[in-house]
């Protein structure tokens, strides 16, 4: 943000419509709207119906103005809003107008970056409604919702304080070593950072639950060859987006698609069959398929329900990856339709060509993106807010590891590893090439 700089954007979509708003904001601002209008300011937050003047006085427009003295704004700086017709040749002029009283164009997510920078909101926030503009569905709107107002953000500032209090609990007890009281070794330390891994474990989880809401669903089609993957692509898609034939191995490749369950947005990949094989382009495919295994949020392993050999069929894929074992063609065994949940994760048995029971796998993709009643509880997080509390996570387990050997200035260190971590999400501790990488993907106006 360059000091003393006043920007102006269009802030409505391109296109024609009702209405076209342009935004100021900056100390020039005020000023602007009096020589645009010939008149004085009307009150904050009152509008004023009044006409867009050119230099020679001829009008460009006529519509609503609104002041917002700072601090009492959106980006904190005195902000005008022009509310006049939608077109795009007259906003465009209107803009043009408003350039040459003295503001420049804003960057794309300036408002917001100002608003951040003047402490209207934090950079959790600023984000938030980025995601919110973008959201395609009810539920990713109310989880972006949940940021925007904070939820998440207090989240964070909650575990951030317990931090600090540790801190200094643990800093006391170094410098005081020579006190009777043990305050180490009394168990309350190993009990508050317990506390503090159950605490980030479920903001973690909700989190998590809230990106997958807004970005989508990355789901493998993992199993043996003819297991029927292509055929489910297929049925997801509504399309035929892959060929399926009684060749074992006919997918060489990785096939993509991207789908929308009830509005949820879902990226379903088909994978080449797993299996032993001499061929080179098949073993390529087959690598390849290994490679989005490990990159997936879920992988719907297909498993032939005729097939009597199913010795290490899951034995090769990685710890840590959610499997939903789906077993195909129920209708070569006068199988039934089903869903069933266990110890050993959840079972869904279907047939795909006769389009049984692919009620029952949707319905647990859905929820498995968070698709449920307790949606409210969820907030969008993006990949660096993962990254950051999977970073705070690991040094709060480091630290438990330390203190069990006693290792307290270590302790104290993992604790502060943790706390900066936790920070960077709401921008406590950013620096600037993360806040350009952030605001440059908004829109301009924003």
């Amino acid at each position: 943000m360059r000091d003393g700089d006043t920007i102006a954007a269009i802030a409505t979509p391109p296109g024609n419509g009702g209405v076209g708003v342009i935004r100021i904001s900056g100390p020039a601002a005020p000023g602007i709207a009096g020589q645009l209008t010939g008149k004085p300011l009307p009150k904050p937050r009152f509008a004023q119906f009044v006409s867009f003047l050119e230099a020679d006085g001829r009008a460009i427009d006529s519509g609503l103005l609104l002041y917002f003295r700072a601090p009492a704004s959106f980006t904190g700086e005195d902000v005008v809003e022009l509310q006049g017709h939608g077109g795009s040749v007259v906003l465009d002029m209107l803009l043009r107008r408003v350039l040459a009283l003295g503001a420049r164009l804003a960057e794309p997510g300036e408002f917001s970056r100002r608003a951040f920078l003047n402490d209207k909101i934090d950079l959790a926030q600023a984000e938030a409604i980025a995601d919110l503009i973008t959201s395609s569905t009810e539920q990713a709107v109310r989880s972006a919702q949940q940021s925007l107002q904070g939820v998440f953000s207090e989240k964070i500032n909650q575990l951030i304080d317990e931090l600090i209090e540790l801190r200094v609990f643990i800093e006391a007890a170094i410098d005081f070593v020579d006190e009777e009281i043990d305050f180490l070794g009394d168990g309350v330390v190993a009990g508050r950072i317990e506390r503090l891994q159950t605490q980030i474990g479920e903001i973690r989880r909700n989190a998590e639950q809230g990106r997958l809401l807004h970005d989508g669903m990355t789901v493998v089609l993992a199993g043996k060859p003819n297991a029927g993957k292509s055929s489910l692509l297929n049925a997801l898609a509504g399309h035929d987006a892959a060929i399926v034939t009684d060749i074992a191995g006919t997918t060489r490749d990785v096939l993509r698609e991207r789908i929308q369950l009830d509005g949820m947005p879902l990226h379903v990949i088909d994978t080449a069959g797993l299996r032993d094989s001499d061929n080179p382009v098949e073993q390529e495919g087959i690598r390849r398929a290994r490679q989005e295994i490990a990159r997936a949020d879920r992988v719907l392993l297909l498993i032939d329900s005729s097939d009597t050999d199913r010795t290490g069929i899951d034995a090769d894929l990685p710890a840590g990856i959610a499997v939903t074992k789906v077993f195909n063609k129920i209708d070569l065994v006068g199988g039934q339709a089903r869903i069933e949940h266990g110890s050993q994760g959840t079972e869904i048995h279907l047939s795909v060509k006769q389009g049984e029971g692919l009620d029952l796998l949707k319905r647990h993709l859905k929820l498995s993106m968070g698709f449920s009643e307790g949606a409210d509880n969820v907030y969008v997080a993006r990949a660096r807010h993962i990254q950051a509390m999977q970073q705070a996570a690991q040094a709060i387990q480091n630290a438990a590891e330390q203190l069990q050997h006693q290792a307290h200035e270590l302790v104290a260190e993992e604790l502060r590893q943790a706390q900066t971590s936790l920070a960077a999400i709401t921008g406590e501790f950013t620096s600037d090439d993360l806040l350009g990488e952030i605001f440059s993907s908004f829109c301009i106006g924003k």
